[in-house]
């Protein structure tokens, strides 16, 4: 088997897919997060602020959600067909939620009468709720492990099978990382009465997180055995629990400092451990089978053939530091604090 840098190829996209993601939960994270607080905004002029504020970025960040769907298609096809079977009730409705989203950030101020504004600003508040929350589903699904039977088939029964427990329980908990995420992104980006209602519902936020967290967390290591199996079997993987645990702790401290940069900085951090804990907890492991273990998806029995993996590789290799780059430019660009103007959303 080829390797690069000491890893195995099907291994490196395994890293290369779950960075990918990583940056997607970072930037479409506090845009959801900001989304979901809309609705607590009641002037309208806060109301624009906060859309202004995502405005320039909303749909930029979306497109690491499409590379890294693709890279996952082409790196894991077996993994890519399983888990849109199994799950093909919640990506599809993330898909009509994402859509609804959208248009509703265009929609909304194309008219002046205050009910069609109302009915964006519900539509885009319920939808930056709901697209956090399906992503946590399917993750929870994913951690939990899914009946798999053989041929890498989806054996699942009933409409709603995927919204079990420990599924709510995740998705709930990314809710609220998202919206205090999103909230500490906000502040970075507003002044005056609005940030000062910001201040108050990050503390909200904070409360929310650390309280679904803590709950999901001790469900997991009592009831779900298999996803700390790794970090038993070699403790020095505990330093980044630990490290996720002084994230989380560092944000509120560093927000009632108002030192709001370092604190979306940790939060991000936050987001990244958070995800390198499912690798870990999962790897080489990507879908385990309730059924049988023998029928468990890894990164090997789902990879594309080396020299596939090995030219896209290439690729990723070319085309992420140019995503990258076209990312933090926009990023440089819209700086500072929003300012309403005529052509504001």
């Amino acid at each position: 088997m080829e390797t690069l840098f000491g890893l195995d190829y099907p291994t490196l996209w395994f890293l290369v897919v779950g960075g990918l993601f990583s940056g997607y939960a970072i930037l479409d994270g506090f845009d959801f997060g900001a989304g979901a607080w809309h609705l607590f905004f009641k002037k309208e002029k806060s109301r624009r602020l906060a859309l202004n504020a995502i405005g320039p970025v909303w749909d930029g960040n979306e497109v690491w959600l499409v590379i890294g769907g693709g890279a996952l298609f082409a790196g894991f096809p077996v993994m890519y067909a399983t888990l849109l079977s199994g799950m093909y009730v919640p990506f599809m409705l993330f898909l009509l939620v994402i859509i609804m989203r959208a248009v509703s950030i265009e929609f909304r101020s194309k008219e002046p009468m205050l009910w069609w504004r109302k009915m964006w600003d519900i539509s885009y508040s319920v939808s930056s709720i709901l697209l956090p929350f399906f992503l946590g589903v399917v993750l929870g699904n994913v951690l939990l492990g899914m009946p798999i039977g053989e041929g890498f088939e989806y054996e699942g029964e009933g409409f709603l099978s995927f919204l079990n427990p420990y599924a709510v329980m995740v998705g709930i908990s990314t809710l609220a990382l998202m919206m205090s995420h999103g909230a500490i992104y906000l502040l970075l980006k507003t002044e005056g009465r609005m940030y000062a209602k910001l201040t108050f519902l990050l503390k909200k936020g904070m409360i929310f997180f650390m309280v679904s967290f803590g709950i999901t967390s001790l469900y997991t290591l009592i009831y779900i055995p298999h996803l700390s199996d790794t970090f038993r079997d070699s403790p020095v993987l505990f330093v980044v629990p630990l490290a996720v645990l002084l994230c989380i702790a560092n944000v509120p401290r560093l927000a009632n400092k108002k030192q709001f940069g370092k604190a979306f900085i940790f939060s991000s951090i936050t987001i990244s451990l958070l995800l390198i804990i499912v690798a870990i907890e999962l790897y080489p492991n990507l879908l385990f089978s309730t059924l049988d273990p023998a029928h468990t998806i890894t990164v090997y029995n789902a990879a594309s053939s080396e020299k596939s993996l090995g030219i896209m590789l290439t690729f990723a290799a070319i085309g992420t530091p140019l995503v990258l780059g076209y990312t933090a430019f926009v990023y440089f660009t819209f700086r500072g604090k929003v300012r309403i103007d005529d052509h504001s959303y």
